[in-house]
C-alpha cells in the first residue's frame, strides 16, 4: 500500500523526493495552509519501500498508508 504525504503538514523540504528510488514524489503547485511548498506521492508508482518515512524530518508529514483524503493531488 502506498504512503501519503499529508499536504497541510508537509514543509517542502524534499528529502523524500531526493531519496525516492522510483521518483514517485512530486512537488505540488502553490503553497499549503502553512504557507510552505508541499509534495505529493503518485500512488500508482509508489512501491511502499518506506524510505520517505525514514528521511522526512517533519513529524506527521507522511502517513504510512494510502490516504487520498489527506493529500492534495494536482490532477
Amino acid at each position: 500500500m502506498p504512503h501519503t504525504i499529508v499536504t497541510e503538514v508537509c514543509e517542502g523540504i524534499a528529502d523524500c523526493a531526493d531519496a525516492c528510488p522510483v521518483a514517485c514524489i512530486h512537488d505540488g503547485p502553490g503553497k499549503n495552509i502553512k504557507g510552505t511548498d508541499w509534495y505529493w506521492i503518485d500512488f500508482d508508482t509508489c512501491i511502499d519501500c518506506g524510505i520517505c518515512l525514514q528521511v522526512c524530518p517533519v513529524e506527521g508529514a507522511i502517513a504510512p498508508e494510502e490516504r487520498p483524503d489527506l493529500q492534495k493531488t494536482p490532477f
